[in-house]
């Protein structure tokens, strides 16, 4: 199953995608249909199909994911007005690719 996943094929270099921004552990890329105009996805390379299949061992993979949404905010303009992230968990949470995974929304005023 993983090695068929989008996310993990983008992650290997099988395909490819304009990074924003890469580590050891993660990367994030402009989603293809963005619901605002700043829409990025912050991606572990690890696949983790949903937060509740997260090991315990690699809760700090969460707070690596936080700290890669504040230095995109930053590159992208977004972290003085302000920014939303979301996590979609399993199918009634709106998950469609289940690789784990943080969407970064921005520019623009949410209620």
């Amino acid at each position: 199953m993983a090695d068929q996943c989008i996310f993990c094929r983008m992650a290997a270099g099988e395909i490819p995608v304009e990074k924003l921004i890469e580590t050891e552990n993660l990367f994030a890329i402009k989603d293809i249909n963005p619901l605002a105009p700043v829409h990025v996805l912050i991606i572990p390379k690890q696949h983790i199909p949903t937060l509740l299949d997260l090991p315990e061992e690699k809760k700090s993979l969460v707070g690596d994911v936080f700290l890669a949404s504040r230095q995109i905010a930053e590159k992208l303009g977004v972290d003085q007005q302000g920014f939303r992230i979301v996590h979609n968990v399993n199918e009634w949470g709106g998950q469609k690719i289940f690789h784990m995974h943080f969407h970064l929304l921005g520019g623009m005023k949410f209620d």
